[in-house]
């Protein structure tokens, strides 16, 4: 379990730094350069990741059942993680109508992914895990949100063909993940 947190602390901790210490991360941007900053930046999240995915692991070898979840929300979880996924993609397809009203729809998807994989699972390392990444997109989808307005940004609006490919990649991904990759990845089957 110390892996898992440690990794947490490490991953969350470094995508916390904007909204934490934003003037101290200007001043490391000024003083090394951009490139070195996303470099070492990039370092200390992917070492956080790899805890994180060895400390998971390592914690559901022997896992610590905090409650049991009624069967349903696994099914819960599974349509939830549905317009996750449609925000995920919604967040590189420039011009989405859905970027243009959310703002930042990867944080978006990133609380709803969080909040339906919480419902659903019940032992401590799950608590751990989805409520750490809850927690941390509440925070970061708040501030960036108070950033974009004041600074007055407004997100580009393009054709409904953009929403089209948002919504449609989303479905493909989150059929081709839930049906494919969840299993072998993971260990769990959502369907």
């Amino acid at each position: 379990m110390s892996f898992l947190v440690a990794g947490l602390l490490l991953f969350l901790g470094t995508h916390l730094i904007r909204v934490c210490a934003a003037s101290w991360r200007s001043e490391q941007i000024a003083r090394m350069g951009p490139n070195a900053w996303r470099g070492l930046y990039s370092a200390f999240a992917l070492l956080g990741f790899a805890l994180i995915v060895w400390g998971y692991g390592e914690a559901r070898l022997m896992p610590t059942m905090l409650w049991v979840p009624p069967v349903w929300t696994r099914h819960l979880a599974a349509l939830l993680t549905l317009p996750a996924f449609i925000l995920l993609v919604a967040a590189y397809v420039p011009g989405c109508r859905i970027k243009a009203a959310i703002g930042h729809p990867m944080v978006a998807g990133t609380k709803l992914w969080a909040l339906s994989h919480l419902l659903a699972n019940g032992n401590l390392a799950d608590v751990l895990l989805f409520g750490g990444f809850l927690a941390w997109a509440i925070v970061v989808f708040a501030a960036a949100r108070r950033r974009d307005r004041e600074a007055g940004v407004r997100y580009p609006v393009g054709p409904p063909s953009r929403d089209a490919v948002a919504v449609v990649g989303g479905i493909v991904a989150w059929a081709v993940f839930a049906r494919f990759l969840h299993e072998p990845l993971i260990g769990v089957q959502p369907f």
